[in-house]
């Protein structure tokens, strides 16, 4: 049997002890189309029309050719396209041929830096996939999962709720519970770049445990289960926040279980419960430049944006990002003035789902209007363009993502966030020069780890 195909005796089991508990998304003959003509977390198995995408492939699961580190031990990544060429170079000067490709933040980039910033697009590569359980789990949000509560939570298995969406909720959804790492033990650099190329350094340490990814495929995660997921971080620096930690818990429904965080701080050693947390309050170590819905591009409740669906378009995004992700690169040649070196960072043509965010009227933020675009290889945001209350652009943001073998699904990595009005940027999530990578799905982590009185223990 097909790697994406449905194991009869699984989708049995789960139906079976699921039955009731959600009405259908999608009819049997559509959701059918998974692992046919799409693939079975729902991309578009076929090329594009002119062969710029390619077909999907997904050749290697669990597998990346040239990593044979240690499984869990944090090692670097090991880039297995290191002999491509770009086989295209954007710039200032031709920006213009290709804008029906870039969204509006990429342009704007162009305009911003035109004698430094490019774009290199590298062949499209579709050659990594997803386990079967995600596969199985998918099929059966297809024809079960549903949204509820005005797009505040979902009903179905734990992840990948909609791969065959109709609307922008369902997108979100896709968004907030792709198929991910069970668990992250992380520490992260955070650079803070200003316009003259001088730099404020953060860091912390994040652990977070995401049961419903746990991979043990006899499990039946159910959004029933109430808390998606836990996570604890430390502020290792600046040193005037080190030491303050935040935990949170993570719901499926943010109207009947909001997120519950709790935060630590040194100066009163004390643990407080963080009412409102999340949106845009500033990220612990990011000098307060960065929000903390801003890390994925996007996450939390969705309660203060009206949400549209854009559709499907064709972008150049960031992908099979292993190249910057590389030891052998240092920080000072990687952070250079007004964006990061573009020689370190691979672009491909790819199929994203497009949805945007405008602040409901009587709601605040930052962020007047949001853009996300989704790959829809990996249901991860990897682009976002974020405007002011007045709608004008100000912030163009990128992930980039690589498949990473503890997992047998794509892992987020340094994420680049560029101020179009300062001139200045952040680097979240650098590991380069760190001794480890993220350390994936080693497990040990439950949920009795991420109370407030271990919170209360872990401070100092």
């Amino acid at each position: 049997m097909s790697r994406h195909g449905v194991v009869v005796s699984l989708a049995a089991a789960i139906s079976m002890s699921l039955a009731g508990l959600a009405t259908a998304a999608v009819s049997p003959e559509e959701a059918a189309r998974l692992g046919q003509d799409l693939t079975c977390i729902g991309a578009e198995r076929a090329a594009n029309a002119d062969g710029s995408i390619p077909e999907f492939k997904g050749t290697h699961v669990g597998k990346v050719p040239g990593w044979d580190a240690p499984p869990h031990s944090g090692a670097h990544p090991v880039d297995p396209f290191a002999d491509d060429q770009p086989i295209l170079v954007i710039t200032a000067a031709n920006v213009a041929e290709h804008a029906d490709k870039l969204t509006e933040g990429q342009q704007a980039m162009f305009k911003r830096y035109p004698d430094t910033y490019k774009i290199n697009v590298y062949e499209g590569r579709r050659e990594f996939a997803y386990p079967e359980v995600a596969c199985e789990r998918a099929r059966w949000n297809a024809e079960n999962a549903e949204i509820v509560d005005d797009g505040f939570g979902y009903t179905g298995l734990g992840y990948i709720p909609f791969p065959i969406p109709k609307s922008a909720m369902e997108v979100l959804w896709n968004h907030q519970l792709p198929f991910r790492a069970w668990t992250q033990d992380e520490i992260r650099d955070i650079a803070s770049v200003t316009a003259s190329g001088s730099i404020g350094w953060g860091r912390s340490h994040g652990r977070c445990l995401a049961p419903p990814m746990d991979p043990d495929p006899s499990l039946r995660p159910h959004t029933d289960d109430g808390v998606s997921a836990y996570c604890t971080t430390e502020v290792l620096l600046p040193l005037r926040e080190r030491g303050n930690f935040s935990m949170n818990h993570e719901p499926y429904n943010y109207r009947t279980s909001a997120r519950t965080a709790w935060s630590y701080n040194t100066g009163t050693r004390r643990v407080r419960l963080a009412p409102g947390y999340g949106y845009d309050q500033p990220l612990g170590g990011s000098n307060g430049l960065m929000t903390i819905d801003e890390d994925r591009l996007f996450n939390g409740a969705p309660d203060r944006y009206d949400w549209t669906l854009v559709g499907k378009q064709e972008v150049i995004i960031p992908a099979n990002a292993y190249k910057v992700h590389s030891k052998d690169i240092s920080y000072a040649d990687l952070l250079t003035v007004n964006h990061p070196n573009p020689e370190f960072l691979r672009y491909e043509l790819r199929r994203v789902w497009v949805i945007e965010a405008n602040v409901k009227e009587g709601s605040r933020h930052l962020y007047g209007k949001r853009r996300l675009f989704i790959d829809e290889d990996t249901w991860h945001a990897v682009l976002a363009d974020n405007y002011d209350s007045r709608g004008e652009l100000w912030k163009h943001a990128i992930i980039n993502y690589y498949y990473h073998p503890d997992t047998s699904a794509w892992q987020a990595g340094s994420s680049f966030f560029h101020d179009l009005n300062s001139g200045s940027y952040i680097g979240y999530t650098l590991f380069n020069e760190r001794e480890r990578a993220a350390i994936l799905n080693k497990g040990e982590m439950d949920p009795s780890q991420f109370t407030p009185d271990r919170l209360r223990a872990l401070g100092r």
